[in-house]
């Protein structure tokens, strides 16, 4: 069950941080989307009453037992580090234009 909704939230949004209120480094992945202006779905795993079983589904998906746990267009990206990579390397924001996440600048 937790596999499927795991998968159906990344199918229906363009990105999404599978996060953890209390982590700094979630906290950081959010601040960095919310400052490039994308949109982006959020799954507090500390909220949900079935987050346990939802990072358990997603380190048999990704391989990845941390967070945040980052997916862009349905693609798996990675954690803090990674995704702040890709945004330092100049990769990230043409991502999420691709995703639909951030309007492309004309």
């Amino acid at each position: 069950m937790a596999m499927s909704k795991a998968k159906e939230l990344v199918s229906s949004n363009g990105v999404v941080v599978f996060s953890k209120t209390y982590c700094s480094y979630c906290q950081t992945v959010k601040k960095l989307l919310t400052d490039i202006g994308a949109s982006f779905k959020v799954i507090e795993m500390d909220k949900e009453s079935d987050g346990s079983e939802i990072q358990s589904a997603l380190v048999e998906w990704t391989g990845q037992r941390t967070v945040p746990n980052v997916f862009i267009g349905g693609k798996h990206i990675g954690g803090c580090d990674l995704t702040t990579a890709m945004h330092k390397s100049g990769k990230l924001v043409p991502l999420l234009t691709e995703a639909g996440a951030v309007a492309s600048k004309s």
